[in-house]
């Protein structure tokens, strides 16, 4: 039940991140969003800082900040709706889903483990052919896939 849990997690999470991974090829805006926006629609420091309570001079901190990346997404999210516009937020995969970000690193610790055990076996003068770790590799990768235990992450 609790791998069934969880690939549906997964599985839910990978078409989100999927729509994002489309998003990748925008650039960042040079001035930022906010700054883009608001002169894009024509809105002066003070007239944004009207609608959103503010100074023109904290628009321009928040346009500042926005720019060196130090701004939160609370005061992201305010301006935009400011400027009937709306925050998405979320994450992209350079892997393409969290399913071949788990299968990378579940191989990755799978080559680990075969590696110290074959190390031992070698002392032992009992060491496996390349072909025989290739295939451990693969058959403890795909256990920790299946099971995901927690030092995978390790």
């Amino acid at each position: 039940m609790k791998n069934i849990n969880k690939n549906l997690q997964i599985e839910q999470l990978d078409r989100k991140i999927k729509a994002f991974n489309k998003l990748e090829s925008i650039t960042r805006l040079s001035d930022g969003w906010v700054h883009s926006a608001r002169t894009a629609l024509g809105m002066s420091l003070s007239q944004l800082g009207g609608k959103l309570g503010i100074t023109a001079q904290s628009v321009k901190e928040i346009e500042q900040r926005e720019k060196n990346g130090s701004i939160s997404l609370k005061n992201l999210k305010e301006v935009a709706q400011a400027l009937n516009l709306k925050l998405v937020y979320g994450f992209s995969a350079p892997e393409k889903s969290l399913s071949k970000i788990i299968k990378n690193q579940a191989y990755h610790v799978a080559e680990n483990i075969v590696a110290r055990t074959n190390r031992t076996m070698q002392l032992e003068k009992q060491a496996n052919s390349s072909a025989r770790i290739k295939r451990a590799i693969k058959d403890r990768a795909s256990e920790i896939i299946a099971n995901q235990p927690r030092h995978l992450w390790d």
